[in-house]
């Protein structure tokens, strides 16, 4: 490859992972022409839509991703959407390689009896509902007085926050404020957190735990062992023994909020009810556990939402990025649903390494004569929203946010088009 070719790049998906990859890329291959695609109008993906509306200090990420997008080598291609707008083998023929950073976005289902009753909510409809994601609307589903969580770790913890916070905990959030009024109008009354793992090995974060303990909301109780520390375990373990003690503790006053039950080490058998849930069925090993139950909140993973081209590679779990020349993938498209955004920085950059390493052997040519985006058909160059007009969107969501928010967002896909074109 000469210094005088510009390879060009797609990047399918503006989360981090794909923000990353572009990063990594520019390092390693400075001439590369990146256009980072994605079916919504806004960027950011994960970070915009996944991450709890109260943890804007996680969501702060996106500044470095904003220089990214001013990069002249890095085109945003919004509001496309591989296998409805062009099919990946168009897209192939536009780029020298192509990678896959969609993520991985629905729910795993409880795949238990009773898994399909009305009242069994995936954590992540929460989670969009909550932060206005386009595609799934701004209502709540129905959760009832008494919730029972199943899973422990950080994204069942945001959804126990969410569950035991006031109104007065987000301010200065982007959170949506009608799902949120939603639920504050007929908040849970009792919580019930149930790991299959034991208390050390419940996988919530350390720092998550401490931060429910602090809240000044919800009385927390657990008829289960903790364990006592010691000194075979790792930092983590303590850490999080550590934390649950603060939240167990006698000491810690009782607030207001709901009453929550952690439980451990135990298996989810099957969800009771006839038409809706009224609880649910663990066993400890010995005996079966009945916790009633309004709604059941899964917390157990994610998978690839539908079932085409892309979702088929991305279900093929792998350890390189590399599907075949000229085709990669990266984040939990690659990897499946494990680890968060500091892994896939790091899985960014190996992927990155093993593109850079095809281009200088020859297995990946980079000739000249792939034309990019502007080789795409024409009705979907038209179709795209470019950075710029994303910014008008970005706009008008901090000016339509009030005092305590830090924006507001446009929860309708043509919505977003609308403005982000000016139309709005």
């Amino acid at each position: 490859m000469t210094d005088s070719i510009q390879p060009q790049i797609a990047i399918v998906g503006s989360g981090p992972s794909g923000c990353y990859l572009a990063q990594a890329l520019l390092r390693a291959q400075p001439e590369s022409q990146i256009t980072i695609i994605d079916r919504l109008v806004s960027p950011f993906g994960l970070i915009r839509y996944g991450v709890a509306a109260d943890h804007q200090h996680t969501k702060a990420i996106i500044r470095q991703f904003e220089r990214l997008f001013q990069s002249p080598n890095v085109r945003f291609a919004g509001n496309l959407e591989v296998g409805t707008d062009f099919t990946l083998r168009e897209l192939r023929d536009c780029f020298d390689a192509v990678v896959l950073a969609t993520g991985l976005a629905a729910d795993r289902e409880l795949a238990l009896p009773g898994g399909n009753l009305k009242g069994v909510v995936g954590a992540g409809t929460i989670t969009r509902a909550l932060n206005s994601h386009p595609g799934d609307g701004n209502e709540l589903p129905e959760l009832g007085s008494d919730v029972v969580i199943i899973g422990a770790g950080n994204v069942a913890l945001d959804i126990l926050r969410f569950l035991v916070k006031d109104r007065g905990g987000y301010a200065a959030s982007d959170v949506a404020d009608p799902a949120l009024e939603q639920y504050l109008s007929r908040p849970a009354e009792r919580v019930t957190l149930v790991s299959r793992s034991g208390a050390v090995d419940s996988k919530g974060d350390p720092q998550m735990l401490k931060e429910l303990a602090a809240l000044e909301r919800a009385t927390y109780r657990s008829p289960d062992t903790l364990g006592a520390p010691d000194p075979a375990l790792d930092r983590t373990q303590t850490a999080r023994l550590q934390a649950l003690a603060e939240m167990l503790s006698v000491d810690r006053p009782e607030y207001q909020g709901p009453r929550v039950d952690l439980r451990f080490s135990l298996t989810p058998v099957r969800v009771v009810g006839d038409s809706r849930v009224q609880g649910v069925e663990f066993t400890d090993g010995s005996q079966i556990v009945t916790i009633p139950a309004t709604s059941v909140v899964t917390a157990i993973g994610f998978t690839a939402a539908g079932s085409g081209t892309l979702e088929a590679l991305i279900a093929q779990q792998s350890e390189t990025g590399r599907v075949e020349p000229g085709l990669y993938r990266t984040g939990w498209a690659k990897r499946g649903p494990r680890g968060a955004i500091p892994e896939n920085r790091a899985c960014a950059k190996s992927v990155s390494d093993e593109i850079t390493a095809d281009l200088q052997t020859g297995t990946l040519s980079a000739s000249g004569d792939k034309l990019g985006f502007v080789g795409l058909p024409e009705a979907a160059q038209e179709k795209a929203i470019s950075y710029a007009q994303w910014l008008v969107l970005d706009a008008f969501e901090r000016e339509a946010a009030s005092p305590d928010r830090v924006r507001r967002k446009v929860s309708d896909h043509d919505r977003m088009v609308a403005v982000a074109r000016g139309e709005g």
